[in-house]
């Protein structure tokens, strides 16, 4: 691997010398580096560009990571990875997308995640993204994700996009059977010209399934940030949509929540607030010496933790 991609994992995974377990590193639209464990199975697709991650019911609070790096411009790349979750299984999954460009043509990843998991089998799935690079080519970051929960399954989503991504398009589908819990957690930053959407559109099919979304963003200078979600409850069931975002400078959002309830038990909730950094919270960590940036900052920095 090239010193850039060692930087970028850095970024967005837990790398310092190294993975322990099974991982997969793409880079560059090449495999530099696979291993599977015991309980964890990473196999190369045969028909298109991806992998098969299988993760066995004996996989117990075991981590599997699964990085891609973009390291200069001029890169389209496009991956299709399928996770298969047997049953009771435990896993920690470990993704993240860096994009670094130092030249005239754009560098994209697009990341297409399709998800079977299991009855009873628990999943967190941990994702970030970053852009870097003084180039004046764009940096493109487009993640797909479809999931597909068996009965009393449960899977948290902790997403977080930091800037430097000029332009994002972020989907995630899911359809829940019987007991099955999906928990989103959604953390974006956007700054001068940049551009992200992010879609959610979720079916509550089985009884006592539920669904709780929360997106947290904030818009500095002239940036443009879309929402929009989907919670269909087409049995006894509960979902939760929240947007919240922050504007500084001229940023622009727009929050379209959007609820269909196909059953009189279906309990669907969606909040939506935008506003800016309010002056008194900036006034009273000046008292305690911070300048106006450091305070701007600090505000910031714990709303999107």
């Amino acid at each position: 691997m090239n010193e850039i991609t060692n930087k970028l994992l850095e970024m967005i995974s837990d790398w310092k010398v190294g993975f322990t377990g099974a991982f997969n590193i793409r880079e560059n639209g090449e495999c530099a580096g696979r291993r599977s464990s015991e309980n964890i199975t990473i196999s190369p697709k045969a028909d298109k560009s991806g992998i098969v991650i299988t993760v066995k019911s004996a996989a117990q609070k075991e981590t599997v990571y699964i990085p891609a790096c973009v390291t200069k411009s001029g890169v389209d790349d496009l991956v299709y990875n399928d996770f298969v979750i047997e049953d009771g299984a435990d896993v920690i999954i470990v993704a993240g997308c860096g994009v670094h460009s130092d030249g005239e043509e754009e560098a994209r990843h697009n990341g297409i995640h399709t998800f079977s998991i299991g009855a009873r089998a628990k999943v967190l799935y941990r994702e970030k993204h970053i852009g870097v690079g003084t180039g004046s080519g764009a940096k493109r970051i487009n993640p797909v994700t479809d999931v597909r929960m068996g009965r009393n399954a449960y899977m948290e989503m902790d997403t977080m996009q930091i800037s430097g991504v000029t332009d994002t398009n972020r989907t995630t589908k899911a359809v829940l059977d019987a007991g099955a819990k999906l928990v989103i957690r959604e953390r974006l930053l956007t700054d001068g010209k940049e551009r992200a959407k992010s879609v959610f559109d979720v079916s509550l099919d089985g009884q006592d399934s539920g669904v709780d979304i929360v997106s947290r963003s904030v818009l500095k200078g002239d940036s443009y940030q879309e929402y929009h979600s989907v919670i269909r409850g087409n049995c006894r069931c509960s979902g939760h949509s929240e947007c919240d975002a922050i504007l500084a400078d001229r940023g622009r959002v727009r929050a379209v929540p959007e609820l269909y309830a196909g059953d009189i038990n279906a309990s669907l909730i969606h909040e939506a607030a935008i506003g800016k950094i309010a002056g008194e919270q900036i006034i009273k960590l000046r008292t305690l010496g911070l300048s106006e940036e450091e305070a701007e900052r600090k505000i910031i920095e714990g709303f999107l933790k």
